[in-house]
């Protein structure tokens, strides 16, 4: 079973990645197909796949996205900012043509997967996976299992405390809520706040990256609280371009105060990190969804 060629689809709202690959992560192929309208996509996406013999598709789709099997709109993009695609039928529009069995789940709890099965969370059974870069979104892992409820989390927007020397003004870079963390730390608040410069452009300006860690910091104590992960990750384009997963770490540690004392914590250098998978934890976590799919 290992040796058989699996599908891999991270389904994001600019594009999407098609990959094959095995089990063990390896890929052997893979394309990038535009995000443009549902049916011209998918179809995109059904041609590449099609005469590649792929044995499962393992799909982490941009979200919101109904997640449950039970849901009567599982496997559809729901309330998005991407108005056609509202209510789509990804998964129906992939697995119909394609016939194969399917794992289906966000591109974020794809990518933590991707690194409890194959990166720096590898053998860990509870893991926080957060990316930064034009949202925020989390992925989260508890007891071997992606976490799904009523939806899927949406640890993007939990809200935070304003800082006092913020200039963001009284709305933040998120539609809904003025102080949750995406509005707040994420591509669109950090332009609004900044004359329009992306956070890599500001990652040597001491005051900037301190107040991007300090929302940061308050977002990784609650998940240390709620989810107790026994490792949190952070990727995306500002975690990746800037210092501020080391500035947060400290400033976290400083909000915990002593309070949970744990292995873990003891040494909170390694425990909030950086992603460590070059940017490949979502395909290749789209890969373990596939194979859990051809396992199941």
């Amino acid at each position: 079973m290992d040796q058989q060629l699996l599908g891999a689809l991270e389904a994001g709202g600019t594009k999407m990645v098609c990959a094959t690959g095995y089990a063990d992560g390896s890929i052997a192929a893979c394309t990038e197909i535009p995000t443009t309208t549902p049916e011209e996509t998918t179809a995109a996406i059904v041609a590449w796949f099609e005469d590649k013999g792929i044995a499962a598709l393992g799909v982490g789709a941009f979200g919101p996205t109904a997640v449950d099997p039970a849901s009567k709109h599982f496997g559809k993009i729901l309330e998005t900012p991407k108005t056609s695609w509202r209510y789509f039928d990804l998964l129906g529009n992939l697995a119909a043509p394609l016939n194969v069995p399917f794992g289906y789940d966000t591109d974020v709890n794809a990518a933590c997967l991707g690194e409890a099965t194959f990166g720096c969370a590898r053998g860990l059974s509870s893991v926080v996976y957060l990316t930064i870069g034009t949202g925020v979104g989390a992925g989260v892992m508890v007891n071997g299992q992606l976490l799904h409820g009523m939806l899927h989390p949406e640890g993007g927007h939990v809200l935070v405390s304003r800082d006092p020397r913020d200039t963001i003004g009284e709305h933040s870079g998120c539609p809904y809520h003025d102080n949750c963390l995406e509005g707040l730390i994420a591509g669109p608040g950090v332009k609004k706040r900044w004359g329009g410069k992306r956070a890599s452009e500001l990652a040597d300006d001491p005051e900037a990256m301190d107040l991007l860690a300090g929302y940061l910091a308050q977002a990784l104590t609650t998940y240390t609280l709620c989810y107790s992960p026994k490792k949190i990750i952070i990727g995306g384009g500002v975690a990746d371009h800037t210092p501020i997963v080391p500035l947060a770490r400290k400033k976290a540690a400083e909000l915990l105060n002593g309070y949970l004392v744990t292995p873990e914590l003891e040494d909170i250098d390694t425990y909030i990190v950086n992603n460590s998978l070059d940017g490949e934890q979502g395909i290749k976590g789209c890969l373990a969804l596939a194979h859990r799919a051809l396992s199941a």
